[in-house]
């Protein structure tokens, strides 16, 4: 069965998920894109080959599709979430759902009347985070206590450190600090730099303690980007730890184990099945197996096209994967590093209304 989707928006973003749906056109089609500027629109279907509309109801009134994706910007999002809301579609939302925490408690109240809201969050479903959250979940850590993560930036690295922790809307203690640092530019979203330059980022490192269980945030601006920065994630539990690719946990009490996860990708030295990623394995056990295995793609387009995958089964009747509730939680926690920041003092979280769910 190939899934249908729409798309509001023609940003960098929106061609991100075509091309995905492109690479597995078996699986997936943009029904059609909503970009309401006519100049846009013709560049948008010049380069991508797709079919574009001026409204959302010129969409719908010529496609049928299964659910919309919504990749527009923080402050446009919410008036199209409403928009789909009215209109009975499922959406599939990009982070953030909204700008703010105001707009977050609207949108989850509309929720809980008609609109039916998943979030695009693409972390946890990349192969290396999948297989961590697998060995965190297996039991083989024993109670964990502590997540350090060193990834991406605001939500991105909440919505990990609460799987990691297995959180769901507990409140913390925030300290938070900035530090600026220079570093010799790296690849942007327009591609590798052009020249040597020197640049000033921002790193942030923040400590939220939920009383008992403690996470660590750092992260600098363009970090996932970088050929010379570093993503760490160390889970510790009190039978063991996961350090990136290290695992290290008890088997009994006088037993240490310690294993690594190794990537599994074909097409490397005389391996002739092309290239692909088919999976990560722990000792002889697999943590994570492609799901879109054997179309070559990256790992983040392998995580994009999860969210495509999971967002169908939820349009269909299934399970929620990622609720908009855990989206808002996510980007509050990141709005209140921002405020701890800012004043320079400790902050503490405060339930909201998704949590109430």
């Amino acid at each position: 069965m190939t899934v249908e989707f729409g798309i509001i928006g023609g940003g960098w973003r929106s061609e991100y998920f075509v091309n995905v749906s492109r690479k597995l056109d078996q699986s997936f089609k943009v029904a059609g894109i909503v970009v309401p500027d006519r100049a846009k629109a013709d560049l948008l279907e010049q380069k991508l080959h797709v079919t574009t509309y001026r409204t959302l109801d010129d969409m719908l009134r010529n496609t049928n599709p299964l659910f919309v994706l919504v990749s527009v910007s923080k402050s446009a999002s919410l008036a199209q979430l409403n928009a789909l809301a009215d209109r009975e579609v499922p959406v599939l939302a990009e982070t953030p759902p909204a700008a703010d925490l105001e707009g977050l408690n609207q949108l989850y109240l509309r929720t809980l009347k008609e609109a039916r809201i998943q979030v695009a969050e693409q972390y946890a479903l990349q192969p290396a985070h999948a297989a961590r959250l697998v060995l965190v979940q297996s039991g083989k850590l024993g109670r964990v206590s502590q997540a350090q993560v060193s990834v991406s930036q605001d939500y991105h690295a909440m919505s990990l450190i609460r799987k990691l922790l297995g959180l769901q809307f507990e409140n913390a203690v925030i300290m938070a600090r900035r530090f600026i640092s220079p570093i010799v530019a790296g690849p942007t979203r327009q591609g590798p730099p052009t020249e040597e330059k020197i640049i000033e980022i921002p790193q942030t490192i923040a400590y939220l303690d939920f009383g008992d269980k403690l996470a660590v945030y750092d992260f600098a601006t363009d970090q996932h980007r970088s050929w010379i920065r570093s993503n760490r994630v160390l889970v510790r539990g009190d039978r063991g730890e996961l350090n990136n690719n290290r695992l290290k946990y008890l088997k009994d009490f006088s037993t240490p184990v310690t294993l690594d996860l190794l990537r599994q990708d074909t097409g490397q030295e005389g391996n002739m099945e092309g290239y692909y990623h088919r999976g990560i394995l722990a000792g002889e056990e697999w943590v994570y197996r492609n799901p879109f295995a054997p179309a070559s793609l990256s790992d983040e387009e392998i995580a994009v096209a999860t969210c495509l995958a999971k967002m169908a089964e939820y349009a269909q009747g299934g399970p929620s994967f990622y609720s908009l509730a855990e989206a808002a939680q996510d980007h509050y926690l990141g709005l209140m590093v921002a405020q701890a920041v800012a004043q320079g003092t400790p902050v503490r979280t405060t339930f909201q209304t998704w949590a109430s769910a």
